[in-house]
């Protein structure tokens, strides 16, 4: 298959077969979980699961990359229809189906039109912060359930105050399960990656929750069946969403970027950011139109398709395929107790929180940790709409940015009987302008007797037409005022924007 002008080498081998059920029995009780993140009954997350993984397959750039439910992409759904409609009611399933459409369409189209560059607007101080926030979010939605409490607040920011403020409440058995799991969890990982430790774990809860008085909540009643398929969606909400989409089909995509990069510098491949677009926006038109939710790749599930010996993107076809052939059966689940599944993604996300990073960076370079932290607050302050943060985020880092380059931009100058050669050094955008301006200005005031003015413009990496009017406008003046003014050695890149003026 040649898609974006080169050939795609990829085969099903029978090794793909392992991997791909080793990540199906991983994110079975997964997409259980992420689809309470996401606020939506927990069949959806497998139907996230299914369809969206064996869509994304004939497209993917990346031999491993798993896509399905995430735990990021379920947060950021959740912040998004939250803001739209009540967790639960049929409206709120249907703007979720609708936000994955929405998702599905902004990563097809920045995928068509090659845009897999797009990404790079989504600075890793921002990631950074993001993750780190989203991160807390979620261990806050999931802490109640862990605890063995039911009907916790809407709000993701006050369900930690609310689980202490019922502290008489908490359940015994389900805190020592939540222990009991996360200790699982944590001593598979110890003796290797392949250990099932979370298929263990939610095979010892359905078992505790099939022959024990346990008193806590449970999964419950999950419908048997494939998934529904049907376009019967909210199409008149469609603007709703547009704004929120865009941004998850981009936050989202930061993810499975860093996997597929990763893994292909590691095996010494080819890697193509336009085509995973593509692949990752038909994954979520299949889960918009097959009852699920927005899904992104995981990072946890492609190294283990990956060390469980999965050489090329059919891998995720089978765990599809796997989860699909799962449905019928899923009832099987209903006696699993929740706090199985909120030791699982605490245990998940726990893996997120890269605090030795953040402190690092304060380190290294107050600027960009002025935009992790600034993202860190704005996430969690405007919470649930977590994607406002992001927003903000990439705003302050655009910022902070442009303060730090129009700063950087300096002028050498040479005086000698009345010629005065300026040299502006660094890069001419708008953002520097004004700076570059001032310099000249200076140069000028401190050297009354200029008769004839040059402007090098040679050690200039870089001028854009903000920078290129203001110094053609610098010239003009200069030449008012009875100066014999001229602009030299011009970069190549810039020689129009300088051809009213160039002598």
């Amino acid at each position: 298959m040649r898609i974006f002008g080169y050939q795609a080498k990829q085969r099903f081998t029978p090794k793909d077969l392992l991997g791909g059920l080793t990540v199906a029995f991983i994110v079975i009780p997964q997409g259980l979980a992420y689809a309470e993140i996401a606020g939506v009954p927990p069949v959806r997350g497998l139907y996230a699961a299914a369809l969206p993984a064996i869509a994304a397959a004939p497209f993917a750039s990346s031999r491993y990359l798993q896509t399905g439910p995430t735990a990021m992409t379920a947060l950021l759904s959740f912040g998004a229809v939250t803001a739209l409609a009540t967790p639960g009611t049929d409206e709120y399933i249907g703007l979720s189906l609708l936000l994955a459409v929405v998702v599905g369409l902004a990563r097809l189209g920045f995928g068509l039109i090659k845009g897999g560059t797009v990404t790079n607007f989504m600075s890793p101080p921002v990631i950074l912060g993001f993750t780190t926030a989203a991160g807390v979010l979620i261990l806050f939605s999931q802490i109640p359930t862990a605890l063995g409490l039911a009907n916790p607040p809407v709000g993701l920011a006050a369900r930690l105050p609310d689980a202490l403020a019922r502290a008489g409440e908490w359940s015994g058995p389900a805190i020592g399960l939540s222990v009991a799991v996360a200790l699982i969890v944590w001593g598979s990982r110890k003796l290797g990656p392949l250990v099932p430790g979370v298929l263990i774990a939610v095979a010892i809860g359905v078992l505790i929750g099939m022959n024990t008085s346990y008193p806590a909540p449970l999964v419950g009643a999950i419908p048997e069946g494939l998934p529904p398929i049907s376009f019967n969606l909210p199409w008149s909400r469609l603007l709703d969403l547009a704004v929120p989409g865009i941004v998850i089909a981009l936050v989202g995509f930061a993810e499975p970027t860093a996997i597929a990069r990763t893994m292909a510098t590691r095996d010494r491949e080819r890697w193509h950011a336009s085509r995973e677009l593509v692949s990752q926006g038909l994954a979520n038109l299949a889960s918009g139109v097959s009852g699920g939710f927005p899904v992104g790749g995981s990072f946890a599930r492609s190294a283990i398709s990956r060390m469980a010996g999965a050489r090329s993107r059919w891998a995720g076809a089978v765990t599809g395929l796997f989860v699909l052939a799962f449905m019928p059966f899923a009832g099987v689940l209903a006696k699993l107790p929740k706090a199985v599944l909120a030791a699982i993604v605490i245990m998940a996300i726990i893996s997120l929180l890269d605090l030795p990073e953040l402190l690092r960076l304060l380190k290294v370079s107050w600027g960009q940790s002025f935009v992790a932290w600034t993202t860190i607050v704005a996430t969690l302050v405007l919470a649930p709409r977590v994607d406002l943060g992001v927003i903000v985020g990439v705003l302050v880092a655009a910022g902070v940015h442009v303060y730090r380059e129009g700063n950087r931009i300096g002028v050498v100058a040479e005086y000698q009987e009345g010629l005065l050669k300026l040299r502006p050094i660094g890069v001419l955008f708008y953002g520097s302008a004004e700076a570059l301006g001032r310099a000249l200005s200076e140069q000028l005031a401190l050297n009354p007797e200029c008769r004839s003015l040059v402007i090098d413009l040679s050690r200039l990496g870089r001028i854009d037409y903000s920078g290129a009017t203001m110094v053609r406008r610098f010239v003009e003046d200069a030449k008012a005022a009875g100066i014999d003014a001229a602009i030299t050695r011009i970069p190549l890149h810039a020689e129009g924007l300088f051809a009213r003026t160039d002598p």
